[in-house]
């Protein structure tokens, strides 16, 4: 791993536990957390799969006695070191920092460095990760600026009402913290919310990444959606169908309209409310009630007779013939 990495991340903080912290200590708080967050543990939870890899990666350095010296090391250089030049004043120059290193001590054998090939400014660039020590890195204080948190995932499940009218939720991490979002009107099944800032903090004081929320909706028993129309089925008798009649519509969230069906209207007419329909900043649907004849299910023999009566009223045509005629013409 590049000691870069290293100076952004704080691999005792991932796994919760002191820098002195015991190989046992170690051993045993890895175990606890990848069990906790094992990818089959979570199936389909990409947060989880995230920072399973984040606490396996604390892990593989932290259990290692050599790269847990070394991380050390290039830890302290990022809490404060300072460099002065060789042969200097005082302990703490930059031979001390590299001779801790690379296993030589403030007394031992003293670094020279030239203008020439492999000098002071490459050997700085390899370690933070740019080609000369002048030039920013893009992540190490004032190397580039701070870093940006990473972005989580997340999911939530709906109900109809707060998807189509939009609501204020709370919703839960892994880690148990809760976040207070805003469910703007109008989101649909599947649709994927990016919530500025409510994502991962940065490791060194840089913005907050973002949680990208995917929507799940429950379906209403009523209505459904058609882009920012409301849909709903209307069943009318028979005799409102041919006479015509005045009829009450639900609407969502409030009370019902009333609507005129015109004599003869057939089964799948759509009859529109204007504005009722989901009400978002790119505009506001309308409710569309289609039509459904409800022929009854049992007549009295009076009734019967009756309609045998109408029926024999009726002028002898029939519905389907234009139907047939149109699947034949093929």
């Amino acid at each position: 791993m590049a000691s870069q990495d290293w100076f952004d991340k704080d691999f005792y903080q991932v796994l919760g536990v002191a820098k002195d912290a015991s190989d046992a200590d170690i051993k045993k708080a890895y175990r606890k957390l990848a069990r906790t967050y094992h990818p089959d543990q979570n199936p389909g939870d990409a947060a989880a799969e995230a920072k399973f890899k984040e606490i396996s990666e604390a892990n593989s350095v932290l259990s290692d006695k050599e790269q847990r010296a070394e991380y050390d090391q290039v830890r302290a250089m990022g809490s404060g070191a300072r460099f002065t030049a060789p042969g200097g004043a005082g302990s703490g120059g930059f031979e001390d920092v590299f001779g801790g290193m690379f296993g030589q001590g403030g007394g031992g054998q003293r670094f020279t460095y030239q203008q020439g090939g492999g000098d002071f400014d490459d050997l700085l660039g390899g370690m933070f990760g740019s080609g000369r020590f002048g030039q920013p890195t893009g992540g190490y204080r004032g190397y580039g600026g701070p870093s940006r948190g990473r972005d989580m995932t997340a999911s939530t499940t709906l109900s109809f009402a707060t998807a189509t009218q939009g609501d204020q939720i709370t919703l839960q991490t892994s880690e148990g913290k809760e976040i207070t979002v805003r469910i703007p009107a109008g989101v649909s099944d599947g649709q994927k919310i990016r919530l500025r800032g409510k994502g991962n903090p940065s490791p060194d004081g840089g913005e907050p990444g973002d949680l990208i929320l995917t929507v799940n909706v429950r379906k209403h028993p009523v209505f459904e959606r058609d882009g920012l129309n409301l849909r709903v089925t209307v069943p009318i008798t028979f005799v409102e169908a041919a006479l015509g009649a005045t009829i009450e519509v639900p609407t969502l969230g409030g009370n019902p309209v009333k609507l005129r069906v015109a004599p003869g209207t057939p089964s799948g007419r759509v009859l529109r409310v204007k504005g009722r329909g989901v009400e978002t900043k790119k505009g506001t649907g309308d409710l569309l009630a289609v039509v459904q004849v409800a022929v009854p299910s049992h007549l009295s023999a009076d009734a019967e007779a009756k309609l045998k009566e109408f029926a024999a009223d009726l002028p002898d045509e029939n519905p389907r013939e234009d139907l047939l005629a149109k699947a034949r013409a093929d």
